[in-house]
Protein backbone atom coordinates (compact mmCIF):
# COMPACT_ATOMS: atom_id res chain seq x y z
CA UNK A 1 0.00 0.00 0.00
CA UNK A 2 2.77 2.43 0.73
CA UNK A 3 4.69 1.31 -2.08
CA UNK A 4 1.39 2.64 -4.57
CA UNK A 5 1.07 5.85 -2.76
CA UNK A 6 4.89 6.83 -2.99
CA UNK A 7 4.75 5.25 -6.93
CA UNK A 8 1.49 7.86 -7.07
CA UNK A 9 3.41 11.17 -5.39
CA UNK A 10 6.20 10.40 -7.67
CA UNK A 11 4.67 10.24 -10.65
CA UNK A 12 2.13 13.48 -9.42
CA UNK A 13 5.72 15.32 -9.55
CA UNK A 14 6.83 13.81 -12.70
CA UNK A 15 3.89 15.08 -14.46
CA UNK A 16 3.69 18.18 -12.58
CA UNK A 17 7.42 18.86 -13.55
CA UNK A 18 6.58 18.14 -17.17
CA UNK A 19 3.66 20.10 -17.45
CA UNK A 20 5.68 23.09 -16.08
CA UNK A 21 7.89 22.99 -18.07
CA UNK A 22 5.58 22.44 -21.41
CA UNK A 23 3.33 25.49 -20.03
CA UNK A 24 6.48 27.43 -19.44
CA UNK A 25 7.66 27.03 -22.49
CA UNK A 26 4.55 27.76 -24.70
CA UNK A 27 3.86 30.72 -22.32
CA UNK A 28 7.91 31.86 -23.50
CA UNK A 29 6.97 31.72 -26.40
CA UNK A 30 3.94 33.60 -26.85
CA UNK A 31 5.73 36.03 -25.62
CA UNK A 32 7.61 36.45 -29.00
CA UNK A 33 7.33 40.23 -29.81
CA UNK A 34 7.36 40.99 -33.33
CA UNK A 35 9.65 42.76 -35.50
CA UNK A 36 9.25 43.57 -38.71
CA UNK A 37 12.39 44.27 -40.43
CA UNK A 38 12.85 45.89 -43.73
CA UNK A 39 16.26 44.45 -45.74
CA UNK A 40 17.64 46.33 -48.66
CA UNK A 41 18.45 43.08 -50.25
CA UNK A 42 18.70 39.51 -49.48
CA UNK A 43 22.83 38.91 -49.84
CA UNK A 44 25.15 36.98 -48.07
CA UNK A 45 26.39 40.03 -47.06
CA UNK A 46 24.15 40.05 -43.82
CA UNK A 47 25.40 36.50 -42.83
CA UNK A 48 25.36 37.33 -38.83
CA UNK A 49 22.04 38.04 -39.49
CA UNK A 50 20.46 35.03 -40.94
CA UNK A 51 22.75 33.57 -38.27
CA UNK A 52 21.17 35.31 -35.81
CA UNK A 53 17.40 33.84 -37.10
CA UNK A 54 18.45 30.20 -38.14
CA UNK A 55 20.61 29.77 -34.77
CA UNK A 56 17.47 30.80 -32.39
CA UNK A 57 19.67 33.73 -31.19
CA UNK A 58 16.27 36.55 -31.75
CA UNK A 59 13.67 33.89 -30.57
CA UNK A 60 16.10 33.47 -27.18
CA UNK A 61 15.28 36.98 -26.94
CA UNK A 62 11.47 36.74 -27.33
CA UNK A 63 12.47 38.20 -30.68
CA UNK A 64 10.09 37.26 -33.83
CA UNK A 65 11.81 38.46 -37.02
CA UNK A 66 9.67 38.90 -40.05
CA UNK A 67 11.91 39.85 -42.79
CA UNK A 68 10.61 42.20 -45.54
CA UNK A 69 12.73 42.12 -48.91
CA UNK A 70 12.89 45.98 -49.69
CA UNK A 71 15.08 47.05 -52.56
CA UNK A 72 16.78 50.36 -52.07
CA UNK A 73 17.63 52.18 -49.06
CA UNK A 74 15.31 54.93 -49.63
CA UNK A 75 12.29 52.22 -50.14
CA UNK A 76 13.67 50.96 -46.66
CA UNK A 77 13.92 54.32 -45.45
CA UNK A 78 9.81 54.82 -46.37
CA UNK A 79 9.00 51.79 -45.52
CA UNK A 80 10.32 52.62 -41.69
CA UNK A 81 8.22 55.73 -41.72
CA UNK A 82 5.24 54.63 -43.25
CA UNK A 83 4.78 52.31 -40.22
CA UNK A 84 5.22 49.56 -43.00
CA UNK A 85 8.39 48.12 -40.99
CA UNK A 86 9.62 48.66 -37.96
CA UNK A 87 13.18 48.39 -38.48
CA UNK A 88 15.22 49.49 -41.53
CA UNK A 89 18.40 47.49 -42.87
CA UNK A 90 20.16 49.44 -45.44
CA UNK A 91 23.00 51.98 -45.76
CA UNK A 92 23.34 55.03 -43.02
CA UNK A 93 22.95 57.23 -46.00
CA UNK A 94 19.84 56.90 -45.38
CA UNK A 95 18.91 58.57 -41.77
CA UNK A 96 21.16 61.48 -43.24
CA UNK A 97 18.34 62.14 -45.72
CA UNK A 98 15.39 62.24 -43.82
CA UNK A 99 17.37 64.50 -41.31
CA UNK A 100 18.26 67.12 -43.53
CA UNK A 101 14.82 66.81 -44.82
CA UNK A 102 13.25 67.88 -41.82
CA UNK A 103 11.36 65.09 -40.72
CA UNK A 104 10.24 65.54 -37.17
CA UNK A 105 10.12 61.70 -36.31
CA UNK A 106 13.16 61.06 -38.25
CA UNK A 107 15.36 57.69 -38.14
CA UNK A 108 17.87 57.16 -35.85
CA UNK A 109 20.94 54.07 -36.57
CA UNK A 110 21.08 51.95 -33.46
CA UNK A 111 23.54 49.04 -34.55
CA UNK A 112 25.88 48.27 -37.17
CA UNK A 113 26.06 44.44 -39.08
CA UNK A 114 28.67 45.29 -41.92
CA UNK A 115 31.70 47.47 -41.80
CA UNK A 116 32.86 47.53 -45.45
CA UNK A 117 30.94 47.62 -49.02
CA UNK A 118 29.92 44.09 -49.70
CA UNK A 119 29.91 44.86 -53.42
CA UNK A 120 32.45 43.25 -55.59
CA UNK A 121 33.54 44.86 -59.33
CA UNK A 122 33.03 41.87 -62.10
CA UNK A 123 34.67 42.14 -65.30
CA UNK A 124 32.82 40.74 -68.71
CA UNK A 125 36.55 39.77 -69.57
CA UNK A 126 39.52 37.59 -67.37
CA UNK A 127 42.20 40.29 -66.59
CA UNK A 128 45.37 39.63 -65.31
CA UNK A 129 46.72 42.42 -62.55
CA UNK A 130 43.60 44.25 -62.21
CA UNK A 131 43.79 48.01 -61.12
CA UNK A 132 41.09 50.51 -61.29
CA UNK A 133 42.77 52.60 -63.94
CA UNK A 134 41.06 49.39 -66.43
CA UNK A 135 38.15 51.14 -66.02
CA UNK A 136 39.19 54.00 -68.06
CA UNK A 137 37.52 54.70 -71.27
CA UNK A 138 34.87 51.46 -70.31
CA UNK A 139 31.08 51.25 -68.80
CA UNK A 140 30.44 49.66 -65.47
CA UNK A 141 26.92 49.44 -64.35
CA UNK A 142 27.46 51.10 -60.59
CA UNK A 143 24.09 51.31 -58.92
CA UNK A 144 21.46 54.03 -57.53
CA UNK A 145 22.60 57.77 -57.42
CA UNK A 146 23.48 58.94 -53.87
CA UNK A 147 23.40 55.40 -52.90
CA UNK A 148 26.12 53.55 -50.72
CA UNK A 149 27.38 51.16 -53.63
CA UNK A 150 27.75 53.99 -56.28
CA UNK A 151 29.24 56.74 -53.59
CA UNK A 152 31.93 54.34 -52.15
CA UNK A 153 32.55 53.11 -56.08
CA UNK A 154 33.80 56.91 -56.34
CA UNK A 155 35.32 57.51 -53.82
CA UNK A 156 37.68 54.81 -54.41
CA UNK A 157 38.03 56.04 -58.22
CA UNK A 158 38.97 58.90 -56.70
CA UNK A 159 41.50 57.99 -54.92
CA UNK A 160 43.47 56.66 -57.68
CA UNK A 161 42.95 60.00 -59.43
CA UNK A 162 40.27 58.48 -61.68
CA UNK A 163 37.49 60.91 -62.81
CA UNK A 164 34.52 59.13 -62.18
CA UNK A 165 32.29 62.03 -64.79
CA UNK A 166 35.31 62.28 -67.56
CA UNK A 167 37.38 58.73 -67.18
CA UNK A 168 34.71 56.88 -67.53
CA UNK A 169 30.90 55.69 -67.51
CA UNK A 170 29.10 54.87 -64.46
CA UNK A 171 25.09 53.64 -65.58
CA UNK A 172 23.13 54.62 -62.53
CA UNK A 173 19.90 53.85 -64.31
CA UNK A 174 19.64 49.87 -63.06
CA UNK A 175 17.77 49.32 -60.29
CA UNK A 176 19.84 47.15 -57.58
CA UNK A 177 17.88 43.97 -57.96
CA UNK A 178 18.04 44.16 -61.68
CA UNK A 179 21.78 44.89 -61.98
CA UNK A 180 23.42 41.28 -62.29
CA UNK A 181 20.62 40.45 -65.48
CA UNK A 182 21.27 43.90 -66.66
CA UNK A 183 25.06 43.31 -67.22
CA UNK A 184 23.95 39.38 -68.32
CA UNK A 185 22.12 41.00 -71.31
CA UNK A 186 25.18 42.51 -72.06
CA UNK A 187 25.16 46.11 -70.55
CA UNK A 188 28.09 47.32 -69.50
CA UNK A 189 32.19 46.21 -69.67
CA UNK A 190 32.08 45.75 -65.61
CA UNK A 191 29.18 45.34 -62.61
CA UNK A 192 28.93 45.75 -58.92
CA UNK A 193 27.44 43.02 -57.22
CA UNK A 194 26.99 41.61 -53.98
CA UNK A 195 28.00 37.79 -52.92
CA UNK A 196 26.22 35.62 -54.08
CA UNK A 197 25.29 37.66 -57.36
CA UNK A 198 29.25 38.02 -58.36
CA UNK A 199 30.15 34.15 -57.45
CA UNK A 200 26.96 33.30 -59.50
CA UNK A 201 27.86 35.23 -62.64
CA UNK A 202 31.67 33.89 -62.30
CA UNK A 203 30.51 30.79 -62.08
CA UNK A 204 28.25 30.72 -65.01
CA UNK A 205 30.99 32.01 -67.28
CA UNK A 206 29.62 35.58 -67.87
CA UNK A 207 31.90 37.59 -66.26
CA UNK A 208 35.33 37.42 -63.67
CA UNK A 209 35.34 38.98 -60.13
CA UNK A 210 38.68 41.30 -60.04
CA UNK A 211 38.35 43.60 -57.31
CA UNK A 212 36.67 44.25 -54.18
CA UNK A 213 34.97 47.94 -53.45
CA UNK A 214 35.02 47.56 -49.80
CA UNK A 215 38.87 46.89 -49.31
CA UNK A 216 39.42 50.26 -51.56
CA UNK A 217 37.33 52.20 -49.65
CA UNK A 218 38.04 51.56 -45.90
CA UNK A 219 35.66 51.23 -42.75
CA UNK A 220 32.55 52.74 -42.66
CA UNK A 221 29.01 51.82 -40.88
CA UNK A 222 27.85 50.48 -44.42
CA UNK A 223 24.62 48.48 -43.17
CA UNK A 224 23.11 49.39 -40.46
CA UNK A 225 19.62 49.30 -38.57
CA UNK A 226 17.49 52.34 -37.86
CA UNK A 227 14.63 52.98 -36.52
CA UNK A 228 11.95 55.77 -36.02
CA UNK A 229 12.96 58.21 -33.23
CA UNK A 230 9.63 57.43 -31.23
CA UNK A 231 10.10 53.86 -31.38
CA UNK A 232 13.35 53.70 -30.30
CA UNK A 233 12.29 55.43 -27.43
CA UNK A 234 9.21 53.01 -26.73
CA UNK A 235 10.83 49.90 -26.99
CA UNK A 236 14.67 50.16 -25.72
CA UNK A 237 13.81 46.68 -23.76
CA UNK A 238 13.18 45.27 -27.37
CA UNK A 239 16.29 47.08 -28.95
CA UNK A 240 18.70 45.61 -26.34
CA UNK A 241 17.41 42.47 -26.79
CA UNK A 242 18.21 42.93 -31.01
CA UNK A 243 21.26 44.00 -30.42
CA UNK A 244 22.37 41.22 -28.35
CA UNK A 245 20.99 38.41 -30.84
CA UNK A 246 22.81 40.49 -33.59
CA UNK A 247 25.86 40.42 -31.69
CA UNK A 248 25.77 36.73 -31.35
CA UNK A 249 25.25 36.50 -35.35
CA UNK A 250 28.87 38.75 -35.30
CA UNK A 251 30.64 36.24 -32.39
CA UNK A 252 29.42 33.18 -34.74
CA UNK A 253 30.73 34.59 -38.10
CA UNK A 254 33.97 35.45 -36.81
CA UNK A 255 34.88 32.58 -34.59
CA UNK A 256 33.55 30.18 -37.05
CA UNK A 257 35.08 28.99 -40.58
CA UNK A 258 33.30 29.36 -43.58
CA UNK A 259 31.82 25.89 -44.20
CA UNK A 260 30.14 25.98 -40.65
CA UNK A 261 28.76 29.46 -41.77
CA UNK A 262 27.46 28.20 -44.98
CA UNK A 263 25.75 25.03 -43.08
CA UNK A 264 24.12 27.43 -41.00
CA UNK A 265 22.65 29.80 -43.20
CA UNK A 266 21.79 27.53 -46.29
CA UNK A 267 18.02 27.12 -45.74
CA UNK A 268 18.57 30.93 -46.67
CA UNK A 269 19.70 30.80 -49.78
CA UNK A 270 17.91 27.68 -51.49
CA UNK A 271 19.29 28.19 -55.08
CA UNK A 272 22.90 28.43 -53.64
CA UNK A 273 24.92 25.55 -53.31
CA UNK A 274 27.18 24.89 -49.95
CA UNK A 275 30.28 25.13 -51.23
CA UNK A 276 29.41 28.18 -53.82
CA UNK A 277 27.72 29.86 -50.23
CA UNK A 278 31.13 28.78 -48.19
CA UNK A 279 33.21 30.80 -51.05
CA UNK A 280 31.40 33.84 -50.95
CA UNK A 281 31.64 33.87 -46.99
CA UNK A 282 35.06 33.76 -47.60
CA UNK A 283 35.61 36.63 -49.61
CA UNK A 284 34.06 38.92 -46.88
CA UNK A 285 36.46 37.74 -44.48
CA UNK A 286 39.05 38.21 -46.48
CA UNK A 287 37.97 41.74 -46.33
CA UNK A 288 37.04 41.85 -42.68
CA UNK A 289 33.17 42.79 -44.07
CA UNK A 290 31.66 42.05 -40.53
CA UNK A 291 33.06 44.09 -37.37
CA UNK A 292 33.31 42.80 -33.99
CA UNK A 293 30.39 44.39 -32.07
CA UNK A 294 27.37 46.42 -32.81
CA UNK A 295 28.77 49.82 -32.16
CA UNK A 296 28.00 52.72 -34.47
CA UNK A 297 31.37 54.58 -34.12
CA UNK A 298 31.73 58.06 -34.60
CA UNK A 299 34.87 57.58 -36.54
CA UNK A 300 33.03 55.20 -39.35
CA UNK A 301 30.22 57.39 -39.25
CA UNK A 302 32.52 60.96 -40.32
CA UNK A 303 34.00 58.49 -42.69
CA UNK A 304 30.74 57.99 -44.21
CA UNK A 305 29.81 61.52 -44.55
CA UNK A 306 33.33 62.36 -46.07
CA UNK A 307 32.34 60.37 -48.62
CA UNK A 308 28.70 61.68 -49.16
CA UNK A 309 30.47 65.30 -49.19
CA UNK A 310 33.37 64.07 -52.08
CA UNK A 311 30.28 62.40 -53.70
CA UNK A 312 28.37 66.04 -53.41
CA UNK A 313 25.42 64.72 -52.41
CA UNK A 314 25.43 66.69 -48.64
CA UNK A 315 27.69 70.32 -47.75
CA UNK A 316 27.67 69.60 -44.00
CA UNK A 317 28.11 66.54 -41.47
CA UNK A 318 25.48 65.54 -39.11
CA UNK A 319 26.31 65.43 -35.68
CA UNK A 320 27.17 62.10 -34.60
CA UNK A 321 24.54 62.44 -31.43
CA UNK A 322 21.92 63.09 -33.04
CA UNK A 323 21.47 59.99 -35.21
CA UNK A 324 22.67 57.14 -32.72
CA UNK A 325 20.22 55.91 -30.72
CA UNK A 326 22.33 54.43 -27.71
CA UNK A 327 20.75 52.61 -25.14
CA UNK A 328 20.55 53.72 -21.41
Amino acid sequence: MKKNILFLLLLIIILSLIFSFVFGKAQKNSKLEHIKLAEVAHTVFYAPQYVAIEKGYFKNNNIDIELLLTPGADKVSAAVLSGDANVGLCGSEATIYIYNAGERNYLKTFSQLTQKDGSFIVSRKKIKNFSLKKLKGKKIIGGRSGGMPEMTLEYALKSKKINPKNDLTIDTSIEFSSMSSSFIGGNGDFVSLFEPNASEIEKNGYGYVVESIGKLAGNVPYTSYSAKSNYLDKHKDLIRRFNESIQMGLDYVNNHTEKEIASTILKQFPNTSLNDLANSIKRYKKIDAWPKNTNFSKNSFDHLQDIMIDYGIIKDKVSYNKLFFKEK
